[in-house]
């Protein structure tokens, strides 16, 4: 294929007549238009115009290449106009998909102090389109390209995605003031927490998984769990459901913080079990995103943390 640039001075000649227009209207020398075009004849084999005293004519052949150019000048003005929407989009605009945890109790201020921190440089705000699900439906988003940024809490780091530990969490045991567990001094041991029915969330969510990870280390991958009194799609409905007196439950303590100094549901002790997490970043591509929306999210979470 011809380079754009010679095609831009083949298009150019035909429209002005001349070698020396051709210059003028291209913003170049008379000499680099004719150099120009004499590599574009020698690329493509073909005769594209004859010089003469008053300019310069298209031959027959040239006419037709002429035809062909523009069509495909005003594509590639086209393209070129596209990318760049999609870059300003890439720098201004971010999708993420979060795990209920995040989306509800660390991303509100992280989005915040990003917004505080473009106002003070004078930079245009990021505009994040968020979708809070489960963990797993979290990498599928990101997998399928349908998430810029994932956030995830499960007890192991996606495979084929990069990832970067962006805070801590912790699971608790919590029980309704009225519920025996609420006064019980000695620690639950993880037999007894497999054996009891209690609230969960969803299968695929990462606070179930990484229960369910935790009595498998403490117990064994054979460990058979009881099946929930109620298994329910966000935090804020177990959370909802313990404090009606249905079950105990094992939750992110940001999800209950409130409620535990308020004294509305009581901590129970556990024993034997780790129950401290890390919470994780996903994206796809190069281990250090490209300057945009991404990598300003990710740098700002890392000072807000530092």
């Amino acid at each position: 294929m011809p380079d754009l640039s010679a095609l831009e001075v083949l298009v150019a000649v035909a429209r002005t007549g001349s070698l020396s227009a051709a210059a003028r209207d291209l913003g170049l020398t008379q000499q680099a238009v004719s150099a120009r075009l004499a590599a574009l004849e020698a690329r493509t084999g073909v005769r594209l115009a004859t010089r003469t005293p008053r300019g310069a004519r298209l031959t027959a052949q040239g006419g037709v290449v002429v035809q062909w150019a523009d069509r495909l000048l005003q594509t590639a003005a086209e393209v070129d106009a596209g990318l760049a929407a999609l870059r300003e989009d890439s720098r201004s605009t971010l999708r993420v998909s979060a795990s209920l945890t995040v989306a509800e109790h660390l991303l509100p201020g992280w989005l915040v102090g990003l917004r505080a921190d473009a106002e003070r440089r004078g930079d245009t705000p990021i505009r994040v389109v968020l979708t809070a699900t489960n963990s797993d439906h979290v990498i599928e988003q990101v997998r399928a390209g349908q998430a810029d940024l994932g956030f995830v809490e499960g007890p192991r780091q996606p495979r084929g995605l990069r990832s970067r530990v962006v805070g801590h969490d912790e699971l608790v045991l919590v029980a309704p003031p009225g519920h025996p567990w609420a006064a019980r001094r000695a620690p639950v041991t993880p037999a007894e927490l497999a054996a009891t029915a209690m609230v969960t969330r969803e299968p695929g969510s990462g606070t179930r998984d990484y229960l369910t990870a935790a009595l498998a280390a403490a117990l064994g991958e054979g460990v058979r769990q009881e099946p929930p009194v109620l298994e329910l799609s966000t935090a804020a409905a177990v959370r909802a459901a313990v404090l009606a007196g249905a079950a105990p439950a094992v939750v992110s303590r940001l999800a209950v913080a409130d409620d535990l100094r308020a004294g509305r549901l009581r901590p129970v002790p556990l024993e034997g079990l780790r129950l401290d997490r890390d919470l994780r970043a996903v994206w796809t591509g190069p281990r250090v995103p490209p300057a945009g929306a991404l990598r300003a999210l990710l740098g700002h979470i890392g000072a807000a943390s530092a």
